[in-house]
């Protein structure tokens, strides 16, 4: 039976979805009467505190746009030549900018309006699973480290700023198995492998596993599969690893892990020794009844491996967010999910929506948008033949859209490079399924590597392929997430300038390749890479007229030969078997990156 703080709680949600544009003009009437006397909107409103008239002389903007007003901030300026507000902290992104995390602007206003969201999460996830108050979740949550910048402001990711605040500490924290200090350890392993302890010895008491990536969850499996044994004789014996050195884990392990217990170490070593780890999520925790994950977007990626790992416990993908914005929450945890959609919660921004023609699944016409590359459709131009963007409410079912927001921390007008469709709609507020990161091709966890990354990448690389003779002739990628660590994969045909042999390859030289390509991605890539997050990148040499066989597989599927361009990115299995079966030699970048 559901409790009345519950009950106000949904009684919140829907009065938010009904009043949807209410809210919607209220949040843009009060960002620009608070902010029309900042340096940045100074330049368009002249003052003025109109909300038609910022629509109309605002640009609609990237973050490079607005980064010489951030790098200003972050140098030691007064946060008023962008916001009104004081700034409190920077948001670092998980993408990046030039090869370095983009900084998004937070103040204690913004941090209190995003932390709203996670109560209603729980709402709709007890509105749909019975018995989530009978135990505890065991999230597995991680933090980085805090950078800061030359005005002394720190940077850190949201998650990092979150787990840190006592809206969490005394909220989310006390419902989960973790202990917060194992939470907050900066060593990642010893983090892992405490509160992954944690929720073994108390694996009676965990009703709910999460975190905020499916990336993350995977690799936590994978990390009890290599640690089992280990976490077994301290079970066993009562006693913590030694190498397990950081205070504030070892205290709270301490409270914990008192005494032996033989046999549970006999039950966990009994389920982890199977040849076969299906079902090794519902073998280890049987009370739990869902796990709660992004799976969408490059997260979807590893659903078929947590659909394996869980033995049929439901995945739900609870929300959808950014180191920008809250957009929303799903309302219908129980969808399947290719079927996810995120209901947008009108009063956490000011938001707006650049139509996207992804008609026949063909790419979009490109088009300039005061200075940016965007997509267009033929619903998206006014009479003059300008870009209009749609207000959150006047989204029209089953279009794409890329989303634009205005917030009260100093993004007005501003491109999340987010593609969305519109599903359907709760009360007035939109459903949106995501679909894909504007240029982003290739994912295995935060890093984001676009078709021009990759182009850079692989130009770089095979400039140590004239000396040989050796032309490349046609290239394609993909992300394989079959093992874990995933991999980048590349595709490469080459044939000699000289003749039409086949190319005799120098594994040494091809070694060379890749590790060319990586050295030539960003920091988020290679940090990633340096810690086994990412392995070793493969590079796939295939005979000649494979490229030639996967051309014939997409114009049997209706691709024009006139338009047709090899994917720089393939995510078809009928087409990653025909370049496969192509494949006359394999190499690897070395282990450890330079």
């Amino acid at each position: 039976m559901e409790t009345k703080e519950h009950e106000n709680g949904l009684k919140i949600l829907e009065e938010l979805t009904t009043n949807a544009h209410q809210i919607q003009e209220q949040v843009l009437g009060e960002i620009v009467m608070r902010n029309a006397g900042t340096e940045y909107l100074r330049r368009f409103l002249h003052g003025q505190t109109d909300k038609q008239l910022f629509k109309k002389n605002v640009p609609i903007v990237t973050y490079e746009d607005i980064k010489p007003y951030i790098d200003r901030i972050a140098n030691g300026e007064t946060s008023d030549i962008l916001l009104a507000d004081p700034i409190t902290q920077f948001i670092q992104s998980s993408g990046t900018s030039g090869g370095q995390p983009k900084l998004i602007p937070l103040t204690a206003e913004g941090f209190e309006k995003r932390v709203f969201k996670p109560p209603l999460v729980d709402l709709v996830m007890k509105k749909y699973f019975d018995g989530l108050d009978e135990g505890k979740t065991m999230n597995l949550f991680f933090v980085k480290p805090e950078m800061e910048t030359p005005s002394g402001l720190k940077a850190t990711m949201f998650t990092t700023i979150y787990f840190k605040s006592d809206s969490f500490k005394h909220g989310p924290a006390k419902l989960g198995i973790s202990p917060i200090e194992t939470i907050l350890c900066l060593d990642n392993k010893q983090s892992m492998y405490c509160q992954l302890l944690t929720g073994l010895l108390l694996r009676d008491e965990v009703v709910r596993i999460g975190s905020f990536f499916a990336s993350v969850l995977a690799r936590c499996i994978k990390f009890v599969e290599d640690y089992w044994k280990e976490l077994c004789s301290n079970i066993r014996t009562g006693y913590l690893s030694d190498w397990i050195t950081d205070p504030g884990c070892k205290n709270a392990m301490s409270s914990i892990l008192t005494k032996p217990n033989p046999e549970l170490a006999d039950l966990i070593e009994q389920i982890c020794a199977d040849k076969s780890w299906e079902g090794i999520i519902k073998k280890l925790w049987p009370k739990v009844k869902c796990i709660s994950s992004i799976i969408t977007g490059s997260m979807s990626q590893y659903i078929s491996l947590l659909d394996f790992y869980g033995g049929r416990i439901p995945l739900v993908s609870p929300n959808y967010g950014s180191s920008e914005v809250t957009f929303g929450i799903n309302l219908k945890p129980l969808s399947k999910p290719s079927e996810v959609s995120y209901t947008f919660l009108p009063n956490m921004a000011y938001f707006e929506f650049l139509p996207v023609n992804k008609d026949s699944g063909e790419k979009a016409q490109e088009f300039e948008l005061d200075g940016a590359l965007g997509k267009e459709s033929s619903e998206m131009t006014n009479e003059n033949g300008n870009v209009e963007p749609v207000d959150l409410t006047n989204v029209k079912l089953g279009q794409y859209y890329e989303v634009v927001v205005t917030t009260l921390t100093g993004l007005y007008r501003y491109r999340v490079e987010d593609v969305l469709k519109v599903t359907g709609f709760h009360n007035n507020s939109p459903q949106f399924q995501f679909v894909e990161r504007q240029n982003v091709v290739l994912s295995i966890d935060l890093d984001k590597t676009s078709e021009a990354d990759l182009f850079l990448a692989i130009t770089n690389a095979k400039l140590l392929l004239d000396p040989l003779g050796f032309v490349l002739t046609t290239y394609s990628s993909y992300a394989d997430t079959s093992l874990t660590p995933g991999r980048y994969v590349l595709f490469w045909e080459l044939k000699m300038k000289a003749s039409n042999d086949f190319p005799k390859l120098d594994a040494k030289i091809m070694e060379q390749c890749c590790s060319m390509v990586e050295e030539s991605f960003d920091f988020t890539y290679k940090s990633l890479r340096k810690v086994n997050i990412i392995a070793p990148m493969e590079l796939r040499v295939v005979k000649h007229g494979t490229f030639d066989a996967l051309t014939d597989f997409y114009i049997s599927k209706g691709a024009s030969i006139t338009q047709y361009k090899a994917p720089c990115c393939i995510k078809s299995e009928e087409a990653i078997k025909i370049l496969n079966s192509g494949v006359v030699g394999k190499f690897f970048s070395p282990k450890t990156l330079a």
